[in-house]
């Protein structure tokens, strides 16, 4: 019997999610364990298997729509079977299936849920217009009409069996909203600046939301340091003479990063409510600028790295956040994070914690200053950096021993190449 796909709860608590990319297409067989779809979740794209085998008989959502958790995605038909009337069996199916149960934080992912046509007599209705007819529309819909003032009796709806879907929103808020805006033009004398809404992406609202519990959970205390890097410049200089790839000095700054943990294994901790964890190894997260905003995909065991086998594991980390290819487990974990922006050419700033990380450091531009030499003004390479620190879990005395073996093993860098 042909089954509707629908869209799981990527995350634990989600109300909706997006597919990103097809995997498949109509026509094609599937079988158990096949990928059928990337959804993207808040922090990167996710994997989605077939749980059954059968053919693709339809793709109900375009690439790159957002869709309430429960809405159908799709339609699988069993092995051997024809002649399914997919308008049918979408417009029998459950509209509003249960909510899923509430999730913990180490709970594993929902897998996509199936509903067989056979469900249909559970249907219950979507929403009613004034007359009492009924109307079909996810909860999304419903949620997004009833925060925009609108009224879906007079929207016509585009998805399967006429069900009213997000996309058909857009045009009558616009049509709704013109008169008020008339109105307010005509009234007022001074002119509205124009401008345009750009919408929030999922992973845009993760971070806006995890910076802010940050900030207001986590207390912060910062320390500042000036590095002499004109024998790291030069270092680098030689190295990439003869190395097959590309060093930076990024490079270098992470593996001091964690030669200074292993020297001060004190500092490789995070907060947890029952105790201070502290690592055996070095986890280091490094921040990726991306078009939909900053991901810090984590480099593992880097006290055991060499700077070129860093540089290698960076790019390719780099690269695949680009372009949404991360996964979930390459996002989570480690106890200290770096932030560069001196690529840009910053003198100084300071960088949010990303918890449970308990330690980021923020990574300016080396410029040249006067600086002070045997006792006379010279001109020199300088890079300022700042420890931000947990001090739940990071006293001051602690976060300035380890700041001092940074700065000690980047202004003497041969030790980094040991």
């Amino acid at each position: 019997m042909a089954i509707i796909v629908r869209m799981p709860e990527v995350l634990a608590n989600a109300s909706e999610a997006a597919l990103q990319t097809w995997m498949v297409k109509e026509g094609d067989s599937v079988v158990v364990g096949q990928p059928l779809a990337e959804i993207e979740t808040e922090k990167a794209n996710v994997e989605y298997d077939s749980e059954v085998e059968g053919t693709i008989l339809r793709l109900l959502v375009g690439e790159g729509d957002s869709v309430a958790v429960g809405d159908p995605i799709g339609v699988i038909a069993a092995p051997g079977e024809s002649d399914v009337d997919v308008d049918r069996l979408l417009a029998g199916a459950v509209d509003d299936p249960p909510a899923p149960t509430e999730a913990s934080e180490d709970a594993a992912p929902v897998s996509i849920a199936q509903t067989t046509a056979s469900s249909a007599q559970a249907a219950a209705p979507d929403a009613a217009s004034e007359s009492g007819e009924r109307l079909f529309a996810s909860p999304l819909v419903r949620r997004l009409a009833r925060e925009r003032n609108l009224d879906l009796a007079s929207v016509a709806g585009s998805g399967p069996s006429g069900r009213i879907v997000r996309r058909d929103l857009e045009g009558v808020h616009q049509t709704q909203s013109a008169p008020r805006a008339e109105l307010t033009a005509s009234s007022s004398v001074v002119p509205t600046p124009g401008y345009i809404d750009v919408p929030h992406t999922g992973m845009r609202r993760a971070i806006a939301r995890r910076l802010t519990e940050s900030k207001s959970t986590v207390p912060h205390f910062y320390v500042v340091a000036d590095c002499r890097v004109d024998a790291l410049l030069e270092l680098r200089r030689q190295v990439n003479e003869i190395s097959p790839r590309r060093i930076s000095i990024n490079d270098f700054v992470i593996k001091a990063v964690a030669k200074a943990l292993v020297e001060v294994p004190e500092a490789n901790v995070i907060w947890t409510e029952e105790a201070s964890r502290r690592f055996d190894t070095v986890d280091v997260a490094v921040a990726v600028s991306t078009d939909g905003g900053l991901l810090t995909p984590v480099l593992r065991g880097v006290e055991s790295l060499g700077v070129a086998t860093i540089s290698e594991q960076v790019t390719e980390l780099a690269d695949r956040a680009r372009s949404g290819r991360l996964k979930q487990h390459e996002l989570e974990g480690g106890s200290f994070a770096i932030s560069n922006l001196g690529m840009f050419g910053v003198d100084e700033f300071s960088a949010i914690l990303n918890p449970p990380q308990s330690g980021i450091l923020a990574v300016s531009a080396a410029k040249q200053r006067p600086v002070v030499e045997n006792g006379s003004v010279v001109v020199g390479s300088v890079m300022t950096v700042t420890l931000s620190a947990d001090h739940r879990v990071v006293d001051g005395a602690l976060a300035a021993t380890w700041l001092a073996a940074f700065v000690r093993l980047i202004e003497n860098p041969l030790a980094l190449l040991i």
